[in-house]
Formats: C-alpha cells, sequence, structure tokens
C-alpha cells in the first residue's frame, strides 16, 4: 500500500494532475487496491465524509480571515510605510537596501501569513530601487524571495494552521513556537548578504537622522503594531488565533480605510471575490488531503513506516535528520500546504512515538518546507521573483543558492536545540 500510495501521488503530479485531483485520485487507488482483499472497504461516502469533515474546521476560518487582513493592509499602503520604516534604519549602511527587503519581509510576515504576499508586497517597491541603483539583479531577487520565505514561519501563518488542524495541536502555540525560528532566518540572511555586499560596489543611502527615524516609526507605527497585537490577543487568551484573524480584518480596515485613507470600499468587492477564490482553492487541497490522509492511516502506513525507522535507529535525532531530508525532497516537487497535510498523518505519529512534542515537530517541518517555497522546480516564491525581478528562473537559483543554504543551516539549528522552538510556547 505504501507503493501505491507513492506511485499513484507522484504518478500523477508527474503527468500534470492538479495537487487536489492527485490527493484524491491517490486515496481512490488505495481504496480500490484494499478492497481486492477486503471488499467491505470500498465505500465512496466514507471518501466523501472525510472531503468534507476535513474543510469543517473553525481554525481554518482563520486562513481566509488573515488573507484579507493582508491585501486590505498591501493596498491600503502599508506596505510602503513598512518599507520607509525599514529603509529610515537600515539605508545608511553599504547595500542597504538589501537589509531594508530583509527587516520589511520579517514585519510584513506578521501582516499576512503568506510567502507569496510578502515577497510580491516588499519586491514590488524594492526590486525597482535596487535595480536601478546599481544592485545585482539576481542577487537582489534572490534576497528579497529568501525573505519571503519568512512569511509563513513568523505568525499569522497558514502553513500553521494546516498542522494545527491535522495534528490537533494549539494553533497559538504553533504561532509562538514560530517566533525565534523567523527571526534567526532574517538574521542569517542578512549575515549572507553582509558577505555578498562587501565584493561589491554598491551605493550607501543617506544617514537619517533620529527625527527622521521617529517620523518613519511614527508613520509605520500602526502597521508595525499589528503583529504585536495578534500575538499579544493569543498570548493573553484574549482570543483564539480564529477570532484574532477576524480582528485583523477589522483592525486592516480601520488603519487603511479611516486613518491612512489609501483604502477605499470601491475595492472591497474585487478584494473580496480574490480571496474566496483563493480559499475555495485551498479549502479544495485540504479536503483532498484528508481523502488521502484517511486512506494513509486506514491501511496502517504510519505504522509500517515507524517499524522500519526504529529498526535502523532508536535516537530521535537521527529521526529528525532524516525526517529533514525527506522534507527537503517534498518541499522541492509539492507545494507547502498539501505536502504538511499529507506528510503529517505519516510522520506525528511516529515522532511522538520517539518522544518529540508535536509543537516542536510541527514548526520544523513548516520552516522546512516554507524554504521549499524558495527551491525549484516547484518554489511558488521563485516564479514570483522572476514576475517581480524580470530575471531569468536559471539565473535566479543560482543566485538564491547562498541564501538557502543559511536557511537550512537554521533549520539544522532549530532541530538540535528544541529549546528554540518551545521557550515561548512554554513561557507564556
Amino acid at each position: 500500500m505504501l507503493a501505491v500510495f507513492l506511485i499513484g501521488l507522484f504518478g500523477l503530479v508527474i503527468v500534470g494532475a492538479p495537487i487536489a485531483y492527485s490527493m484524491v485520485g491517490t486515496g481512490f487507488l488505495m481504496m480500490i487496491v484494499k478492497s481486492l482483499s477486503n471488499p467491505k472497504s470500498f465505500s465512496l461516502f466514507a471518501m466523501a465524509q472525510k472531503f468534507v469533515n476535513g474543510c469543517d474546521s473553525v481554525p481554518l476560518l482563520a486562513i481566509p480571515f488573515f488573507m484579507i487582513a493582508g491585501e486590505v493592509m498591501s493596498r491600503g499602503g502599508i506596505s510602503k510605510r513598512i518599507v520607509d520604516w525599514a529603509y529610515s534604519v537600515l539605508g545608511r549602511f553599504k547595500g542597504g537596501l538589501g537589509y531594508v527587503g530583509i527587516l520589511a519581509s520579517m514585519v510584513f510576515a506578521g501582516v499576512s501569513g503568506s510567502a507569496v504576499a510578502d515577497t510580491t508586497a516588499v519586491g514590488s517597491i524594492l526590486l525597482p530601487i535596487m535595480q536601478g541603483g546599481g544592485y545585482d539583479k539576481d542577487k537582489s531577487t534572490g534576497i528579497i524571495c529568501a525573505a519571503g520565505c519568512i512569511g509563513p514561519i513568523i505568525p499569522p501563518s497558514t502553513q500553521m494552521i494546516f498542522y494545527g488542524v491535522c495534528a490537533e495541536v494549539s494553533v497559538s502555540a504553533l504561532f509562538l513556537g514560530g517566533i525565534v525560528p523567523g527571526i534567526l532566518i532574517g538574521l542569517g540572511l542578512m549575515i549572507a548578504w553582509f558577505f555578498h555586499v562587501r565584493k561589491r560596489n554598491y551605493p550607501v543611502g543617506p544617514k537619517s537622522s533620529l527625527k527622521e527615524i521617529g517620523k518613519a516609526t511614527w508613520s509605520a507605527l500602526l502597521a508595525i503594531f499589528l503583529p504585536l497585537f495578534i500575538i499579544g490577543c493569543i498570548v493573553t487568551g484574549v482570543a483564539t488565533a480564529t477570532e484574532t484573524a477576524a480582528l485583523a480584518v477589522l483592525y486592516a480596515v480601520i488603519v487603511s480605510g479611516l486613518v491612512y485613507r489609501e483604502f477605499t470600499l470601491k475595492e472591497w468587492p474585487e478584494l473580496m471575490i480574490n480571496s474566496m477564490k483563493s480559499t475555495a482553492i485551498m479549502m479544495f487541497v485540504v479536503g483532498s488531503a484528508q481523502v488521502a490522509a484517511y486512506m494513509v492511516t486506514t491501511c496502517a502506513i504510519p505504522q509500517l513506516l515507524a517499524g522500519v525507522i526504529t529498526g535502523m535507529t532508536n535516537s530521535a535525532l537521527v529521526f529528525m535528520l532524516l525526517v529533514n531530508i525527506l522534507l527537503i525532497l517534498v518541499g522541492c516537487v509539492m507545494d507547502s500546504g498539501p505536502a504538511i497535510m499529507i506528510m503529517t498523518p505519516i510522520l506525528l505519529p511516529i515522532a511522538k512515538g520517539f518522544g518529540l512534542d508535536p509543537v516542536y515537530f510541527g514548526v520544523v517541518m513548516v520552516a522546512n518546507l516554507c524554504i521549499g517555497l524558495c527551491t525549484p522546480p516547484v518554489g511558488n516564491v521563485l516564479y514570483c521573483g522572476v514576475s517581480i525581478g524580470k530575471v531569468k528562473l536559471t539565473n535566479l537559483i543560482k543566485a538564491s543558492l547562498p541564501f538557502i543554504a543559511v536557511m537550512y543551516l537554521v533549520l539544522m539549528l532549530i532541530t538540535l536545540f528544541p529549546e528554540l522552538i518551545l521557550f515561548l510556547p512554554s513561557v507564556m
């Protein structure tokens, strides 16, 4: 059955079937094969029920709310104010726009929760300026794409919501667990950019005075406050992750529409239609993944793999290293959302058998697969960078390799030291 699962899933993906159809088709194929030995196991009603139940989850409501909040703030001039604030702080350094891109991406990550939205919002503002200022076209696009991958790691995060639903783990704890890894990736990218800048004759921006920094901070204060507002609501218990997402939409509308006055109600219908389309696609993928996950569990594939892995090693660390290698390979050929929905039911029971914390395991999984957004051939963030930066995909991949390597180094760091993930959830 494991062979049927792998051949069915990757076979359908390779021939070009959409990922949702591939997962439903794989589940259907596994049910047919299983029914050959047990005819009573064939039940289309069970598949339909799992599909509907997979989408019928309150935590999943947070996804469209966070998407709407990010879209409103992006249209309402929030991303520009965040970039202006980051430039006032870091623009004075050689190659400062690269640092600005990383810092702005880290802040915007606390707004959108999406790597593509993060890359688009920051890249569309900074990349034309960087290229006009003499920055290397491929490298500047590469650093913006790499920084965009922080989006789903720093809360809020669509991918962590997916994992939380699959693993029945607190989404709030996952959000808190992603803060330190996201910051470490940002700092690592800044160090990598520093070594790149040393060999280049990049311009140095003007040194902002304290008054100018204060003015830029004041202008962007309400935008910077939103991530703190989200985390604060969750930590204090004022609201759940889903309720916080709804409050974030209200906050974004008030700030963008009434305070900054750059978002109008005329834009609302188009925004809602786009959000509904994106949400419908996500929910279709979620339901399809639950069908595949149901058959994976029914066929006892996790128990089979657990027996194989425990036969190879009894070390939790070795297991995590093997998981990271597996997820790196999966992330190269599959988007992070479907990968989380499929791999969680398979790997999490084994992780629990090794005594690993589900929050730790989930953050490592999300971080790993989010880095995959910047790796070929699937890497959605790369294609976003190609569109915005007007560069060739092969050149962008080559330019991004040092930054991807840094992100994997941070991944190894949080794998080896679980306290980096679990500290904030345990304290707060």
